[in-house]
């Protein structure tokens, strides 16, 4: 009897425990898991914190009784404290009996295979105050219901990090009527994700709706008022708010394997085509794992929902042995602000410059249906791509029209390896309701296929 050992259990855990499962009913998988919850999907806290979500509890696609009826063995609210991949057994304590779970006893599991999906955590900045209770996280179910709970009454915010979830966080925060100040040490909002002429409206949107943007300048330090408020100190300014919303990023949450299965310097593990690291009969998957980046052709840390989930799957169809290999990501999003849809896929022009590659940028901004209808509104389109092999390399879209399938598209595009005069030739549907005769994506990959 194969027994197995699943290490964290959101997305990435959740679908590699089904999945061996559901390949190995036979075998004998526990699931250990620090949260009373699995499966939360974080992307809806700003959405629930904005009134947004029909019910939190919607929010979970899976429970630990699911994942029992599928045949784990469950260990819910359980600390795994020390892993020996090559002697193939793992240290745990229930954290029930206490907050830190010192008045639980140790047990030790022997495992023939691991399972490591143990996710990320929010980085925590070493800045004087930072552990002030009017500095909030922003990541899981018990984040969300903090942020929920403080928003109820709270009349102003400062959200520190214009990522997606910081982006996100602070225009319902707008919407919902708390003054809102967005902080970023980047110049840009969304300045990892899109490049200067999307993120220009990005800025422009954040401003028409009170938000006062705080870019181009770090946080130096927390300080609690006397009138239960936090200051934010930063390079070039103080702001002052009710509670303040950290989201500045993820780090794979690895320690337990540091030293032990070969990482990236973050501490992503590494895996191959098969989710296998470098240990044999230990798998990684998720956030706590690498992914393949076919844009640059390298191993990266992108962490999102969707890699987590492909990979889950991928650890239950290769765990006996290899048997169907990654197809790697071009870490396709979409977040929609305010009026605004954004979407792209691969990379950026900015995100080629930090890898140290070279690409060319093709921009195209048009009416993305007919100017006989009786509404359009315009979308700006960015193309990337090689100028030696002429690959699309990334795709990024704005529009107060819906255009999130557009990332999709350029995301087939550069995992089939189409050059940009290959896009600008596929069959794309014309529909007045839709589009244009020629379509948006098929248009600006036309543009870059006549800058020879």
């Amino acid at each position: 009897m194969t027994t197995v050992a699943v290490i964290g259990c959101t997305h990435a855990g959740t679908f590699a425990a089904t999945s061996i499962l559901a390949e190995h009913p036979d075998w004998t998988v526990h699931v250990f898991e620090r949260n009373g919850t699995l499966s939360f999907l974080s992307c809806g806290i700003a959405l629930w914190v904005g009134d947004h979500v029909s019910d939190p509890k919607k929010m979970f696609y899976s429970s630990p009784e699911a994942l029992a009826q599928a045949g784990a063995t469950m260990h819910m609210r359980t600390d795994v404290t020390s892993v020996d991949p090559v002697g193939k057994t793992l240290t745990y304590r229930s954290l029930e009996n206490g907050t830190d779970g010192t008045d639980a006893p140790e047990e030790t599991l022997a495992f023939d295979k691991l399972v490591v999906t143990t996710g990320s955590r929010p980085v925590i900045p070493p800045i004087p105050g930072i552990d002030s209770p009017h500095v909030l996280l922003c990541k899981n179910w018990d984040h969300a219901i903090a942020i929920k709970e403080k928003a109820k009454l709270a009349k102003s915010a400062v959200v520190i990090g214009s990522g997606y979830i910081g982006a996100e966080i602070a225009e319902q925060f707008s919407l919902t009527g708390v003054k809102t100040t967005l902080v970023d040490g980047l110049d840009r909002p969304l300045a990892n994700n899109f490049d200067k002429s999307i993120t220009d409206q990005v800025a422009a949107a954040f401003e028409e709706h009170g938000v006062t943007l705080a870019l181009g300048q770090k946080v130096v330090e927390f300080r609690d008022n006397p009138d239960n408020t936090v200051t934010v100190v930063t390079e070039k300014g103080e702001y002052t708010a009710e509670m303040a919303i950290l989201a500045v990023g993820f780090l794979p949450n690895t320690d337990l394997l540091k030293g032990k299965v070969d990482m990236l310097p973050n501490g992503a593990i590494i895996v191959d085509d098969y989710m296998q690291a470098s240990v044999p009969d230990v798998y990684a998957a998720g956030d706590s794992a690498t992914v393949f980046y076919n844009p640059t052709g390298k191993h990266d840390y992108i962490p999102l929902a969707t890699n987590a989930v492909r990979q889950g799957l991928l650890v239950g169809r290769n765990i006996e042995k290899p048997t169907v290999k990654y197809m790697g990501t071009q870490a396709t999003s979409a977040v929609q602000l305010y009026d605004l849809s954004l979407a792209a896929s691969g990379l950026t022009k900015a995100g080629a410059e930090r890898r140290g590659l070279t690409v060319n940028e093709t921009e195209l901004t048009e009416d993305y249906r007919p100017d006989f209808m009786l509404t359009t509104t315009p979308v700006t389109s960015i193309l990337t791509w090689d100028p030696e092999t002429r690959k699309v390399k990334g795709g990024q879209f704005c529009s107060k029209a819906d255009i999130s399938g557009a990332a999709n598209v350029i995301s087939m595009a550069i995992q089939a390896g189409f050059t940009v005069d290959q896009l600008a030739n596929v069959d794309f549907l014309f529909q007045p309701n839709f589009d244009k005769p020629v379509y948006y994506v098929g248009a600006v990959a036309m543009k870059a296929a006549a800058e020879a």
